[in-house]
């Protein structure tokens, strides 16, 4: 590498080519450079208590962050300018592919993921020296040393063993394409997203371990990173959603998630970091859980590195896998760092993390927050040991046992079952305890409402009786949280405010508290697409000749023949059919499947699916023989759009509480000063007797 590095620098010096990769390969280098060096003087700033050497690691995150930029454009250069020279840009891309898609294979492949990876974090970082303002200035420069140690991990990978800018000695006149599982509108939006969602969650760390370094263990650190954490899980939330709607456009299995070990690792970092937002609540309400929550944080950065492990490995075989490479050495190497670094700072200052009071009553909202984490936990431990149990299996008996979806739903849906009627209790408790009388009055409405549709639900037809449960759980939840946004409305409607506008102000004023309850609405309506989907999904295969025609579910499938067309490095074959109800044309569908150069056995799928109401017609072609005949699989699936509908819900939710609160000016004298408009402390004060 560092004869790359010569033979570049002396191409610039006597004027001849440069290639977009040897500009990238000298980016990489020097951001290497001034990471370490960062490390270093924020290190000496910090325990020499230097300002200046703190401003000038502060810089040097800056000129990192320009580097990885330059970097990147250096990739993206490379690839729309076709220099198949990069072994790179000749294993992810071709002469044929769109624009977008040539871009969007900058991170199709382990080492642009990888690239990326480094870059976000470097953004993030630039992002946090212009913020550090709000931190505390002990922990400033040890939260800049721990993300430039992370940032200095990718850049070793990158210019060592995994580097996206190595060049052919024999150049092929065209690429070699991207996977055409990749060759989809999801691509442009859903790795980006995840892998950012990953990366976020090392500014929450940083932030803990600056923490346990200097020993500012009060509840500072914890509102340092609200904001942080919180747009961590909307970036990681949001991944999750896009994976799910890839999975469900693009696979053909009928479903949006299977409980695959690459869906499952995206999961992990949610779940602990889901925990981690509530029980933070009790920790600046009451003092407790300070243990809990340092615990949280570490193991969701430890999971978002086991989990881009995972993806970019090829470890554990996955539909979502797209890169197999011998780098799961270091990132074994790195994950026993941080967690063998981290375990040994928080027993260092375990005696700092003591409570600061105990639990009053379990019925009272930290007792539910409590409750919450527990059954968050639970999930998390029973996806983990399902997704690890394969390694665990080739490892102790010799032989590869898979976990599959039955163990993962008979497991986590009583969890999930549990967690989201905690979500409708937490609310309408108070803190430290609640009284019997407050506890019936708070819970009676929700409770009868769930008990109604537990008794009409059997007569609508639904006789399965988890089915019954679950939807009557999210009605008790959805009617809870939609109780406690009309109590909120009622107060300030009798100050005098129209029911619009109370609610407008309700959340303006305590955006945490109400962003917080629509997440929850979101995830009710989530849950019940789930329900819906997994207990009432109908399929049905059929092989149709041309006239023929199919039924499922009240639905017509009537099959007219197949279309074959040709381009340059690609067939494909189109069917096309009518659906009908009640005698009526409802829509013209065109499943099919396309075949790419180099990648014949891997075809690439054209999914129908056709919404009516809350219920998806999916059509997926199997297989076809000539012109005239098919076969078909068909699904029916029920309140799918919930899914969809829940998770923008929860994603708008996520924004409203992420969102800087408006800021007021107060003058004092000639100076003047911004206070936000609420604080914390005003913001959790509800309605709750």
């Amino acid at each position: 590498m560092r004869g790359r590095f010569v033979v570049t620098l002396e191409r610039l010096l006597r004027g001849t080519r440069v290639y977009f990769s040897d500009i990238g390969i000298i980016a990489l280098m020097l951001a290497l450079g001034f990471t370490i060096l960062t490390i270093v003087i924020a290190v000496v700033g910090a325990v020499r208590e230097l300002p200046q050497a703190v401003l000038s690691a502060k810089r040097a995150v800056l000129v990192v962050a320009g580097f990885l930029v330059v970097a990147a454009a250096a990739l993206v250069a490379s690839f729309l300018t076709h220099d198949f020279g990069v072994k790179y840009v000749a294993e992810q891309s071709s002469l044929s592919m769109p624009w977008y898609f040539t871009s969007a294979a900058f991170y199709g492949g382990q080492e642009g993921s990888l690239l990326y990876w480094a870059l976000m974090l470097g953004i993030f970082s630039a992002i946090f020296v212009f913020t550090s303002w709000r931190a505390p200035a002990k922990l400033v420069p040890y939260v800049l040393a721990t993300l430039m140690f992370i940032e200095g991990f990718f850049l070793i990978v990158l210019v060592t063993v995994s580097n996206p800018f190595v060049r052919t000695l024999n150049p092929p006149q065209d690429g070699n394409g991207l996977n055409p599982l990749l060759m989809d509108p999801g691509m442009l939006v859903h790795p980006p997203m995840l892998l950012m969602g990953y990366m976020s969650f090392a500014m929450p760390f940083a932030f803990a371990v600056a923490a346990l370094i200097s020993g500012e263990l009060k509840n500072d650190w914890l509102r340092s990173i609200r904001r942080w954490t919180l747009a961590s899980w909307t970036i990681q939330t949001g991944g999750l959603l896009l994976g799910s709607w890839w999975a469900y456009h693009v696979l053909g299995w009928g479903g949006y998630w299977g409980w695959d070990p690459v869906e499952n690792a995206a999961l992990l970092p949610w779940l602990t970091s889901t925990a981690f937002l509530h029980s933070t609540m009790v920790q600046e309400r009451r003092g407790m859980l300070k243990v809990w929550n340092m615990c949280l944080v570490i193991a969701s950065f430890a999971l978002s590195i086991f989990g881009t492990f995972e993806v970019r490995s090829g470890i554990i075989s996955s539909v979502h896998s797209f890169a197999y490479s011998d780098i799961g050495g270091y990132f074994f190497a790195f994950l026993a760092v941080i967690i063998l670094f981290s375990i040994g700072l928080f027993f260092f200052r375990l005696p700092k993390l003591k409570a600061e009071q105990e639990f009053d009553s379990v019925v009272s909202r930290e007792g539910v927050f409590l409750l919450n984490n527990l059954m968050l936990l639970g999930i998390t431990f029973a996806t983990l040991w399902g997704t690890l149990f394969p390694l665990i299996s080739q490892t102790i008996r010799k032989q590869t046992m898979t976990v599959g979806a039955p163990f993962y739903n008979s497991v986590n849906g009583p969890l999930f079952a549990v967690l989201i009627l905690a979500m409708g209790v937490g609310p309408l408790l108070a803190w430290r305890r609640t009284s019997l009388n407050a506890l019936w009055r708070n819970l009676s409405v929700p409770a009868i409402l769930a008990a109604i549709c537990a008794v009409i639900l059997p007569l609508l037809g639904v006789t399965n009786v988890l089915a019954n449960i679950g939807f009557s759980v999210c009605a008790f939840t959805g009617m809870a949280i939609l109780y406690e946004l009309w109590r909120g409305a009622r107060v300030r409607h009798a100050h005098g405010e129209p029911y619009v506008k109370a609610v407008y102000m309700l959340f303006k004023r305590y955006r945490q508290r109400y962003g917080g309850y629509i997440v929850h609405l979101g995830l009710v309506f989530l849950a019940l697409g789930v329900v819906g989907s997994h207990f009432f999904q109908i399929q049905k295969d059929v092989t149709l000749k041309s006239g023929q025609e199919a039924e499922l579910g009240g639905y017509r499938f009537v099959y007219l023949g197949n279309l074959q067309s040709y381009g340059d490095d690609q067939q494909s074959v189109t069917s096309q059919m009518q659906i009908w109800q009640n005698g009526s044309l409802l829509s013209y569908i065109y499943p099919g499947r396309t075949m790419y150069k180099n990648f014949d056995d891997q075809p690439a799928s054209q999914i129908s699916i056709s919404t009516f109401g809350l219920t998806d017609l999916y059509v997926f072609l199997g297989d076809w023989q000539g012109p005239s005949q098919a076969t078909i699989r068909i699904f029916v699936n029920p309140l799918v759009p919930l899914v969809w509908w829940g998770g923008m819900l929860m994603l708008l939710g996520g924004v409203l509480c992420w969102w800087p609160e408006a800021r007021k000016r107060v003058v004092y004298g000639r100076r003047s000063t911004s206070l936000p408009k609420t604080s914390a402390l005003v913001e959790d004060k509800g309605v709750v007797a």
